[in-house]
């Protein structure tokens, strides 16, 4: 394994050109630093004036305007109770109902830890005490808000899925099971906002709710035997098994840690376990909870295969499946490995993975501190968990956008959505400084350089940590108070795009700087007083995809930086831009390098570009990968530009009608009826699918003569079949499966005449085949035939 620390400038974040993307090494050497490590708790940190403290800010406001009684609705409505406030909309009007609650208790008691607002704890034990009628009410153990589609269509509660399932009646899918919009996933996040309010509130009825629901679960799974639970764990469950270990860890009770054990998917799994990538075409977040739930497990019992999977699922997923800015997944989805470059659409990086991917990450260093890990945690944590709250709205992204233009879309707090990574978005944004400090005995690490005070218990020391990092490149640590006095060490992280480039002083006098795991390692007798400051060059470098060298992007220490493309009011129509230039970082002028703003010149196509900290961009257009030419590339490039522009122009000179799938307007003017059928937008094109039992139909002009009708898809499209109609008669069937990866194309289907014959307009229908899906299908055309020479 490459050893993080011996290739010093460049590896470690994959700096230089060349290198495929940043990998986040562990360093193989003896080390004088501890093995085990745990953070300080968060109620001992406060934060300083920082963006992180911004954004903390800003979240509790929004925690505050949500109505405990609206998201409480469906949880009395379904136990037989009379409902205190309207139900919400978007998801939390679905049958996945109840999971913003799960995720709005453990942001309140992650609130009130990190700022110590007695309300947010008010709030969760007001909540706590509405689920204990709840349940009681119910009489099972059970408590929810799930609800499910009966195959009749009527809406009901979801409970009454589960003793279908106990009785072996089992329709389980990526996402529905029996009728319900992941219910164990759902089910996980109540729990898990149980335990956090038990932990951080104090509150032991949450702990009593959490047991009785345990109980419920318990003999739900007990009915199944391995094979019906492993179909019921086909469907997303969150880290449900996590929740099973964490009741163990403070019950002691083994029946949680047998059942903890039990919630294993297999196929998902295994592989992980023998060190195999078989991530491709699986959906991202479905996965990295499992592994959080693995790793707890290793801590408890301490079994290999429980180490195994989560660290190599890590080390896998950091540097083959992620992008420059921490995030990874495409559409949800993994991609092949290294395969980064063909994926930079408008449908990246969705939040809850990284969420997950850095609770994982405080796992992996606990068992084994390591610099690696926290150069990855800072990388996401900086640019993509900050960039997904906009703290002018207090809104939060679901996806952030990669592509070069595209504008983020941030949920809107006075409105209905309630998605995914709203709920993970209002935990991310609760706790910005539970990961700043670590202790292992006489060891104290600095793992984040953000703002900071905090209480070390350990030493009885009131610590400051003094930055305005990642801006300015001097972080100074100071023991305003040190009641036990004496020798220990205090390790710093010395990031590994730094390099041999680290400066260390102790009250003001230079040290030499001995990496070690990525650490500074000061032990010494300290005293109240006492500083040690540490300086990293913030240089700009370049740094490739993995897997793709000509695809790259531009860093300032830890902070990716964007090419301003211009506010997101206005739309983005121009040619993507691209680097051109055999020294890219010599056009590069500070503007005002302090905050990460500067100018280009002589490098940028079409035009030069502003950059700035791409996490800033929250109301804006930005350009983050860039296609690297050389003088000669680009001029061949240009010409396949115009070649391909001339192409288009021939098909529209012989076009009939266009159908642009996915726009409401258009799909009204075509009279556009579908079912089980959904509008998507991937790389700037807009188009619609049709799931199983589903379908999509629409009105196309014609006229005499011979027709061609084509169709546009994505080439690196997981594998379905389905059937194009006209006029009920099937005129193909066609099978995508990455037929061209990285691409869209068209496949053209020749119209016989005898379809078009005397008529003005023809009805196109896509059918998917059972249990596979029609397209999707990003846009259609009707165009003449070219005459034959």
């Amino acid at each position: 394994m490459t050893t993080r620390r011996t290739l010093l400038i460049g590896a470690a974040m994959g700096a230089l050109i060349g290198r495929g993307g940043a990998a986040f090494a562990f360093s193989p050497l003896a080390s004088r630093l501890p093995n085990r490590a745990a953070p300080l708790p968060l109620s001992a940190v406060r934060l300083l004036p920082s963006d992180f403290a911004t954004a903390v800010e800003v979240n509790r406001g929004y925690l505050m305007r949500l109505e405990p009684d609206r998201l409480l609705h469906n949880f009395r409505l379904y136990a037989g109770l009379k409902p205190k406030g309207k139900i919400y909309g978007g998801w939390e009007s679905d049958t996945i109902a109840g999971h913003t609650l799960g995720h709005y208790l453990s942001a309140l008691a992650l609130t009130h830890a990190q700022t110590g607002d007695a309300e947010a704890c008010e709030r969760a034990n007001y909540i706590v005490d509405e689920l204990a009628e709840a349940q009681e009410k119910r009489g099972t153990g059970y408590v929810g808000a799930l609800q499910r589609k009966r195959k009749d269509g009527t809406i009901a509660d979801g409970e009454e899925i589960f003793p279908e399932i106990m009785r072996g009646e089992i329709r389980s899918g990526g996402f529905d099971l029996n009728g319900s919009w992941s219910p164990l996933y759902t089910v996980h996040k109540l729990f898990a906002g149980l335990l956090d309010v038990q932990a951080m509130c104090g509150n032991d009825k949450a702990m009593a709710v959490a047991l009785a629901l345990g109980g419920y679960f318990e003999r739900v799974f007990a009915a199944l035997d391995d094979a019906q639970m492993q179909e019921v764990l086909a469907c997303e469950y969150g880290g449900l098994n996590e929740s099973f270990a964490e009741m163990y860890a403070r019950t002691g009770d083994k029946r949680w840690l047998r059942l903890a054990e039990r919630i294993y998917d297999r196929k998902v799994l295994d592989p992980l376990v023998a060190r195999q990538d078989q991530l491709s075409n699986l959906h991202a977040n479905t996965q990295v909870p499992k592994l959080i739930g693995l790793a707890r497990l290793h801590e408890l019992t301490g079994k290999e295969d429980q180490r195994v999977a989560p660290r190599f699922f890590w080390e896998t997923v950091t540097r083959h499946h992620s992008y420059v800015i921490g995030g990874n997944a495409d559409r949800e989805y993994f991609s092949a490995p290294d395969t980064i470059a063909e994926h930079i659409t408008e449908q990246t990086c969705e939040h809850c993975n990284t969420y997950n991917m850095l609770k994982l990450t405080g796992h992996l260093f606990g068992w084994n501190p390591d610099g690696a890990l926290f150069d990855y945690y800072e990388r996401a944590h900086l640019n993509h968990v900050l960039s997904a709250q906009n703290p002018r709205t207090a809104g939060f992204t679901y996806m952030t956008p990669l592509m070069s233009g595209t504008a983020r879309e941030y949920s809107k707090p006075d409105e209905d959505a309630f998605w995914c990574c709203v709920g993970s978005g209002m935990e991310s944004h609760a706790k910005h400084g539970e990961a700043i400090f670590w202790e292992s005995g006489d060891t104290l690490f600095v793992n984040l350089y953000i703002p900071a005070e905090a209480q070390w218990q350990a030493r009885g020391a009131q610590i400051t940590l003094d930055t305005n990092y990642p801006f300015e490149p001097e972080t100074r640590l100071r023991f305003d108070r040190l009641a036990k006095p004496g020798r220990f060490a205090v390790a710093l992280r010395i990031p590994g795009w730094a390099g041999d480039g680290a400066q260390l002083a102790v009250n003001g006098k230079p040290v030499p700087v001995t990496p070690d795991r990525g650490y500074a390692v000061i032990e010494r007798d300290w005293k109240a007083g006492d500083s040690v400051a540490i300086v990293t060059p913030l240089d700009l470098r370049i740094e490739a995809t993995p897997g793709d060298e000509k695809t790259i992007a531009v860093l300032r220490g830890p902070m990716v930086l964007a090419g301003d493309l211009g506010t997101a009011e206005n739309p983005f129509n121009a040619t993507d831009p691209a680097m051109v230039g055999s020294d890219l970082l010599a056009g590069f002028t500070p503007v005002a390098a302090d905050r990460g703003l500067y100018s280009t010149k002589g490098i940028i196509r079409p035009e030069n570009l502003n950059f700035v900290p791409f996490y800033s961009q929250y109301e804006r257009r930005s350009a983050v990968y860039f296609k690297r030419f050389t003088e000669p590339e680009w001029k061949a490039e240009e010409a396949a530009f115009l070649a391909a522009q001339a192409r288009a122009k021939d098909i529209a000179a012989r076009s009939v009608d266009v159908m642009h799938l996915g726009e409401m307007q258009p799909e009204r003017d075509h009279d556009l009826t579908s079912e089980i059928s959904y509008p998507v937008t991937y790389r700037g094109k807009n188009g619609r699918d049709a799931r199983s039992g589903g379908f999509f139909a629409f009105d196309m002009k014609v006229k005499p003569g011979p027709l061609i009708l084509q169709a546009t898809y994505w080439g690196s499209e997981r594998s379905r079949d389905f059937d194009i109609m006209v006029d009920g008669v099937k005129l193909a069937t066609q099978h995508l499966d990455a037929d061209k990866p990285g691409e869209f194309f068209d496949v053209e289907y020749p119209l016989p005449q005898a379809l078009t014959h005397g008529k003005q307009k023809v009805r196109i229908t896509f059918l998917p085949h059972d249990r596979s899906s029609a397209g999707p299908v990003f846009g259609v055309r009707l165009f003449t035939a070219r005459p034959a020479p």
